[in-house]
């Protein structure tokens, strides 16, 4: 898409043939601005499609990267970007995982697609990721149960750069059916309220990493 609730983006998407399908987007932009918490409209491969101004705020102190930036593809910013463990709390433990979990049951729907072969060519770069998506990935599915790689009402770390906000939120997929004709999901960021204010210069510590990759494997049985 060309638009975007929250701003421009560099490389615009298609746009949607059919006029009452442009129209219906452009409304849901509209709609999708007044939603005070960060959400989001991204198609199969992650590409976002839609972002509102609290998701643009939930992300503005990422550095840039050129092909791993939040409001570009989020799949993408979760594996890639060295910046994303200073928003995405336990970022590997609880984002990265379920998200290639997500990235493999596409592959294994959308296998012939571009954009998600180019995303497992990168994973492939990288020999961490690679094991964690290979040995780690099934290991840790088989630990937690199918439910933990799932999206909707799962309560996730989240390092909001306001301190007003405590340090969790939970994820909210709601997707109505005009959507999902197009092929998109949405994800809301449900934020919680501190409890009380963050003493004065002890914000939580944010680790940055120097790759945009695993760090860790989970352990394999034996």
């Amino acid at each position: 898409m060309a638009f975007q609730a929250g701003g421009q983006r560099s490389q615009p998407r298609p746009v949607p043939e059919s006029p009452e399908a442009r129209a219906y987007l452009q409304d849901y932009a509209t709609l999708l601005e007044a939603v005070p918490f960060p959400s989001v409209v991204f198609d199969h491969r992650w590409d976002v499609v839609l972002a509102n101004t609290a998701f643009a705020a939930l992300f503005r102190g990422i550095g840039p990267h050129p092909t791993a930036m939040p409001d570009d593809n989020f799949l993408r910013f979760v594996l890639f970007h060295p910046d994303a463990g200073t928003v995405l709390g336990e970022h590997e433990s609880s984002w990265c995982l379920p998200m290639l979990a997500h990235f493999a049951a596409a592959v294994e729907r959308y296998g012939h697609d571009h954009g998600l072969q180019a995303i497992r060519r990168e994973i492939a770069q990288d020999p961490i990721m690679e094991a964690a998506y290979r040995q780690g990935l099934p290991h840790w599915i088989r630990a937690t149960g199918p439910h933990a790689m799932e999206h909707d009402g799962v309560v996730r770390p989240l390092l909001h750069p306001d301190p007003r906000w405590s340090g969790d939120c939970r994820v909210v997929g709601e997707t109505p059916k005009t959507l999902q004709a197009m092929g998109y999901s949405k994800l809301t960021l449900v934020l919680r309220e501190a409890r009380r204010p963050a003493p004065a210069g002890r914000r939580p510590r944010r680790i940055r990493r120097t790759t945009g990759h695993l760090s860790v494997v989970p352990a394999q049985p034996d």
